[in-house]
């Protein structure tokens, strides 16, 4: 359990790590499941105690992986940010690493300072999967044209109602509005790589907007069938939710 320190002495420390989220049940504390915050919290008490309260930049799901991930450490322990990094990285599991560490103000929240925030997912586009990608990212054995996806995918740039791109449950209640900043499709050899921008993501909108432009590859969608399916506000009208594996959020943005 967290214990919010006192306000005496109180620092507030950045810390960026990333990890891969095969082992993981995503971010945030759940019972009967672990996850990176638990890790987190469990190397952390036993390097400064009980005594310090966590936020996390985002809550991610289960296998989903991060080569970003900000996290804001309130604490009165005096330890050092480079001393302190170094113990966590000695006790986190080797699936999680602390990257950097630094003071800022009070006021910083990892979560509701943050400006916006990147993901990618990867698509390994070939007709032989590769046994060092099992976990890392969807395997697609079938044709991509990623010039179309690229075009197509320009329409969920913008500020929409994200209804039919979110899997509705208690956490997603109120306005469903964000503004995607930017959306690409991009080809590296047989690696396709999807990279979206936004103020804020709805659960599973990522994955259900990849899995939406899979659908238009396939031809069950028209390429310009989805400003159509953003307008609907009806998940049913958009495509399914692409695997957690290929996901990773990719870069926090302050």
């Amino acid at each position: 359990m967290q214990h919010i320190p006192d306000e005496r002495d109180l620092r507030n420390l950045l810390l960026t790590i990333s990890y891969d989220g095969r082992q993981f049940h995503g971010w945030q504390i759940q019972q009967n499941a672990y996850t990176v915050q638990e890790a987190f919290q469990t190397a952390l008490t036993k390097i400064i105690g009980e005594g310090f309260d966590l936020k996390g930049c985002s809550r991610t799901d289960t296998g989903v992986h991060a080569n970003m991930y900000c996290i804001s450490l309130k604490t009165t322990h005096p330890i050092p940010p480079e001393r302190l990094k170094a113990a966590l990285n000695r006790w986190l599991p080797l699936s999680v690493a602390v990257n950097d560490c630094r003071e800022v103000g009070t006021d910083f929240h990892a979560r509701y300072s943050c400006k916006s925030k990147e993901y990618i997912y990867k698509i390994w586009n070939s007709e032989v999967r590769s046994p060092f990608l099992e976990g890392y990212a969807l395997h697609y054995r079938y044709p991509l044209d990623e010039k179309l996806l690229n075009d197509a995918s320009q329409a969920y740039v913008g500020r929409h109602d994200f209804t039919s791109f979110c899997t509705l449950d208690n956490r997603e209640q109120g306005d469903l509005t964000r503004t995607v900043k930017a959306f690409s499709v991009t080809r590296e050899g047989d690696m396709v790589i999807m990279r979206v921008e936004a103020d804020g993501f709805l659960y599973n909108m990522v994955r259900i907007m990849v899995g939406t432009l899979l659908r238009v590859a396939q031809g069950k969608f028209r390429p310009d069938q989805i400003p159509e399916i953003i307008e609907s506000r009806s998940r049913s009208c958009a495509g399914p939710t692409a695997q957690a594996c290929g996901l990773y959020l990719n870069k926090v943005n302050y």
